[in-house]
């Protein structure tokens, strides 16, 4: 089959569902990974031909994006801060937002120009895109990683092996104060980051169907009435666990700003700052320790 005519197909089949340009980065994204071939190969070849087996195999790909199944799910793998990640149905897909997140963590190591290696904890971990990017890039860092399902930390333990970085992972509840103790004695940290849950059931309506359908709902969604459960709880814990003047960062929910700055402020937390992401939505918190 020609791959031109597989191409029209997808368009014909997915544009109304996608976006006429988001069928096209979906075509590219499986012919650069199921076919090894640049994106520009096609214009360059009208003509080239794939076989039966590759030809079944767009074909699931196609029944699986009419599905809005995401694209990463059905390649296992996506790109977070430059660097590759395995994803599947039991972690998030990382966003473009929690790029800025450890954008800012970065920038904020860079300036205290410490030759002490810096000690992470990043907790919720998931893909482990967070604490594999800012071991990556801040080399001069120990990073931990905490979460509470066994099957997104076995994720995250390959993707540290994929990016080759150290990270030391903990299966654990950090809604669990009795864990604390037991997982965290004479651990203290210079920063702790965390991506928790934070959409409210009541803003279900606003996700898509690709992400309702398929994400895990356990590292999405909170109960309408105790939207902040996991922010009094890592806020609690830091306050036992940073180091003085540590620093602790969150992603948060556009809608929370104010409410989540309000929970550092009653734990005494000092410099806070409520920052927007690119798109003009509050969207992360960071505080210092006294």
């Amino acid at each position: 089959m020609l791959l031109k005519d597989l191409k029209e197909i997808y368009h014909k089949q997915l544009d109304v569902i996608y976006g006429k340009e988001e069928v096209g980065s979906f075509f590219f994204l499986c012919i650069e990974h199921y076919l090894n071939l640049p994106r520009f190969q096609l214009a360059l070849q009208p003509q080239f031909t794939i076989v039966k087996s590759e030809t079944d195999m767009f074909f699931k790909v196609l029944e699986d994006l009419k599905q809005q199944k995401p694209i990463q799910y059905i390649l296992g793998e996506t790109e977070f801060f430059g660097l590759p990640f395995k994803v599947n149905k039991h972690v998030l897909v990382p966003r473009p937002e929690t790029e800025e997140l450890v954008t800012l963590i970065l920038q904020n190591i860079n300036k205290q120009k410490n030759s002490k290696a810096i000690k992470v904890l990043d907790i919720g971990t998931g893909s482990g895109c967070i604490a594999i990017s800012l071991a990556k890039k801040s080399p001069n860092t120990s990073v931990f990683a905490l979460d509470v399902s066994k099957e997104a930390i076995e994720i995250a333990k390959q993707n540290a092996k994929l990016n080759n970085v150290e990270i030391t992972f903990i299966e654990a509840d950090i809604l669990s104060e009795t864990t604390w103790d037991l997982e965290f004695k004479d651990l203290e940290f210079d920063i702790i980051v965390s991506n928790p849950p934070y959409v409210r059931d009541l803003e279900k309506e606003e996700i898509n169907p690709n992400v309702l359908n398929n994400e895990p709902h356990l590292a999405l969604f909170v109960k309408d009435e105790n939207p902040l459960l996991f922010y009094r709880a890592i806020t609690s814990f830091a306050k036992n666990n940073l180091k003085q003047n540590g620093q602790l960062y969150f992603e948060i929910n556009q809608y929370l700003g104010e409410e989540t700055k309000q929970v550092l402020i009653d734990a005494n937390f000092m410099d806070i700052e409520l920052l927007k992401d690119l798109n003009g939505n509050d969207r992360m918190l960071k505080g210092i320790k006294k």
